[in-house]
């Protein structure tokens, strides 16, 4: 039988938090110059998740679609917009283009899981549909703006290799081929390697979480297992689509590399 759930009272959070001073002492003593980073990175992370904390009481009772489908918006439009500041070059549109792929992925992969694996209803239980939402656009957000990064960078990098490519004659994806390749593997390693080690080295957070709710560990491991499986396709489909409508504006129809639009881009 699962053991009794134990609240944390906000002095038990407050205990938690001189873990911190391990980080700190190591930052003083080694002078690595990350205390005052690390004290704003721990305070703004409380204030942070205590909001969230009231704002989700708030959208688990709702019993509307459209807040919570709003506040659905707000999420993949925040990571859309993050997924794509995170890449070294930039060129216009990829804002649009980063948002566009994130929309796509959660909206295809969490629709089959509300639809498909939980079955939940109402199909917009906040309940479900928030988290779940937030798990698959956090690693879709990882996976597009590694893929981006390594693909504008190695655009950029190999310029005249590319170009040498479409001198002799190769379509423009021809010439972007391996760079692809290679920025679609950057963007979903991470995601591979964690799976390899999921329950061996590392319990992964849901899994935790519930299992501290009080939930039996079986139905813990199943609901992690289906979670997984959404964020590694998930992170599939966005890092795919942000990559590909990167190279049709990287590349135009008459088949020429735009280099210039990466030009001066980097921050």
């Amino acid at each position: 039988m699962p053991g009794e759930y134990h609240a944390l009272a906000l002095v038990d959070v407050a205990v938690a938090a001189l873990l911190l001073l391990i980080n700190l002492g190591l930052s003083i003593g080694l002078k690595l110059g990350l205390a005052r980073p690390l004290l704003v990175a721990g305070l703004r992370m409380t204030v942070q998740l205590l909001l969230v904390g009231l704002i989700l009481e708030w959208v688990f009772a709702l019993q509307s679609p459209l807040p919570v489908l709003g506040i659905a918006l707000l999420m993949a439009t925040l990571a859309g917009v993050t997924a794509a500041g995170r890449s070294h070059r930039r060129f216009a549109g990829i804002y649009w283009d980063s948002l566009i792929s994130v929309l796509g992925a959660a909206l295809v992969v969490t629709g089959v899981a509300l639809a498909g694996i939980v079955k939940v209803t109402p199909w917009y239980d906040p309940q479900y549909l928030i988290p779940m939402l937030g798990m698959v656009l956090g690693n879709t957000l990882n996976g597009i703006s590694l893929g981006l990064d390594r693909f504008t960078g190695t655009l950029y990098e190999r310029s005249a290799l590319i170009e040498s490519r479409l001198a002799l004659g190769a379509t423009r994806w021809e010439a972007a081929r391996t760079e692809i390749r290679e920025a679609l593997r950057t963007a979903l390693l991470p995601t591979i390697n964690s799976m390899l080690v999921m329950g061996v080295v590392s319990l992964p957070g849901m899994m935790t979480g519930q299992i501290l709710a009080g939930a039996a560990p079986a139905d813990a491991v199943r609901y992690q297992i289906a979670i997984v499986f959404m964020i590694a396709s998930a992170a599939a489909l966005g890092s795919l689509g942000a990559i590909l409508l990167a190279y049709r504006r990287l590349f135009n129809r008459r088949h020429q590399f735009l280099k210039f639009l990466l030009d001066g881009d980097e921050p």
